[in-house]
């Protein structure tokens, strides 16, 4: 055998370790994407105002069908949810967390893939990761979700340059170094190599003074403490049944100086429309187009839920209110 071929079948057999190699390296990599896939669904609801997007991604987080999800206008009617392998479900909004952005959404299955809420070490810079969501609506039906894989490029505070972005949420986010932050994207699953949940894909956001684009994540450990108790009922979001008062003695919409969008739809969101001057409302500086989240700690869910929780309340007591201006999120008391 002259040195010629032997270089040849050296190369050959070079060639096959290094691909046999790879082949093992990647396999894992596949078999969790596969996996992880399979617990990340799509969101359909509302769209915004100026035809902004009217869908969006959450994550599987109970075997019973519970869901996370990002927190946004998509979710002001009842949302629909499509699973991994095309099942269709109307989905109800069971907890929400508005200074995290957080929500968590209920479909009647059972026996579903899932991610675990368990404890995690920190996420550091350097992390490989891997972004599974539903960006540009892409995946619709059975389609299997989007999958973006990059690195942590670093941990920081968003709230680090105060008013640059625009965001209810300030804390510990993670940065990543992949264009992950697409419309659609929201609420996706932010997973390692080996399939463990480290955080949830935020919103778009953009930096006021430089343009530019941050593409982040909210980390797991951060979001853990209000899943669990959300997922395990702790966080109790519906109203326990109450007994109406009369209405002359309890608050509704005049008596707090507030006049609404409006209520033409089945689920017309509690928008304000206006605030009469020298109203409780305007004391406690509610402004049009504010949109009622919670009263006390119920969520409101449409115009006819927040009339039925303020005939729950003495008008000689005052009311306090979360609500969603822009992009804050404001608790204000109104008192008369």
């Amino acid at each position: 055998m002259n040195n010629r071929i032997r270089c040849v079948i050296v190369a050959l057999l070079a060639t096959l370790v290094l691909n046999t190699a790879t082949l093992r390296a990647q396999y894992p990599v596949k078999k969790t994407i596969q996996d992880a896939r399979r617990k990340v669904v799509k969101v359909y609801g509302a769209g915004g105002l100026g035809g902004l997007e009217a869908y969006q991604s959450g994550f599987l987080v109970s075997p019973e069908g519970h869901i996370a999800t990002a927190w946004s206008y998509v979710l002001d009617v009842d949302p629909v949810v499509i699973l991994d392998d095309g099942r269709r479900f109307e989905a109800e909004v069971v907890g929400f967390e508005p200074q995290l952005e957080l929500a968590v959404l209920k479909i009647e299955a059972g026996d579903l893939p899932y991610f675990a809420i368990r404890e995690v070490p920190p996420t550091q810079a350097g992390q490989p990761v891997l972004a599974i969501s539903n960006l540009f609506n892409i995946a619709t039906g059975r389609e299997p979700a989007s999958v973006m894989q990059g690195y942590v490029a670093g941990v920081a505070e968003l709230d680090a340059r105060s008013g640059v972005f625009k965001s209810a949420y300030q804390g510990e986010v993670l940065i990543l170094d992949l264009v992950a932050n697409n419309p659609g994207a929201a609420g996706g699953a932010l997973v390692t190599r080996a399939g463990e949940l480290v955080g949830m894909l935020g919103k778009e956001l953009r930096d006021a003074r430089s343009g530019a684009w941050l593409n982040y994540a909210l980390p797991a450990t951060t979001l853990r403490p209000r899943l669990l108790a959300i997922v395990s009922g702790e966080a109790i979001v519906e109203p326990p049944k109450t007994e109406l008062l009369a209405r002359d003695k309890s608050h509704n919409f005049q008596t707090l100086g507030l006049l609404m969008v409006p209520n033409v739809l089945d689920q017309t969101p509690a928008y304000v429309d206006a605030v009469v001057p020298k109203s409780p409302a305007a004391a406690a500086g509610l402004r049009p187009d504010d949109l009622i989240l919670l009263v006390g700690k119920v969520r409101i869910e449409n115009q006819d839920r927040l009339l039925e929780q303020l005939r729950s309340i003495d008008r000689r007591d005052p009311v306090s209110v979360v609500l969603q201006r822009g992009s804050e999120i404001l608790s204000l008391r109104l008192v008369r």
